[in-house]
């Protein structure tokens, strides 16, 4: 196993729903902009700890929109010392920090891209479908409980299995909004 791979496949746990999320989220959020400055256009909660009644791996994920993934250097001192590590988990037009807060136990994730790509990433499109659609959530709920007995020590099969799910909402969602289909996986 190489060290990529190592840093991006870990055990998995998915828990109830806990509101205590969207207060996590906005802590971490008002520390990320008051020390990176004006570099992020957009900032935000991504992911199944998002939605309200969703199950998910307790883990807090965002996303922030710069101009330019060039910009990154200019910042990315002031996410190390927040404790973020630059991880490569292999997505192109994308970076991916991780944060792991030793004093609690909280994992962070944090997806920063382009802003010419925001209105259509296709966490934040699953997002608000999800946000709309709570029999969907519930169904999601259900299939990532299973799956994460069945993958309890591989979170990149995890993440695999529950694709056909996944592009089954992205599609929905992208129907809704008019919007050519495409796939969840970015090339």
């Amino acid at each position: 196993m190489d060290k990529q791979d190592s840093q991006l496949i870990h055990s998995v746990e998915v828990v109830d729903y806990d509101p205590k999320w969207i207060e996590l989220f906005s802590t971490e959020r008002e520390g990320l902009l008051a020390s990176t400055g004006n570099h992020f256009v957009e900032l935000e909660h991504i992911g199944s700890t998002a939605i309200p009644n969703q199950r998910a791996k307790p883990i807090i994920d965002m996303m922030a929109a710069i101009y330019s993934l060039d910009e990154l250097d200019d910042f990315l001192p002031a996410l190390v010392s927040l404790n973020y590590q630059l991880i490569d988990a292999g997505m192109s037009n994308r970076y991916f920090l991780r944060k792991l807060d030793k004093s609690t136990g909280q994992t962070f994730h944090l997806h920063i891209v382009e802003l010419s790509t925001w209105a259509e990433r296709q966490e934040r499109l699953m997002r608000d479908y999800l946000l709309k659609h709570p029999a969907e959530v519930q169904a999601y709920g259900v299939l990532k409980t299973q799956l994460a007995t069945q993958y309890q020590e591989d979170s990149v099969a995890y993440t695999k299995a529950k694709t056909k799910f996944i592009q089954n909402i992205i599609d929905k969602a992208h129907d809704e909004l008019g919007l050519p289909r495409v796939s969840v996986w970015e090339e």
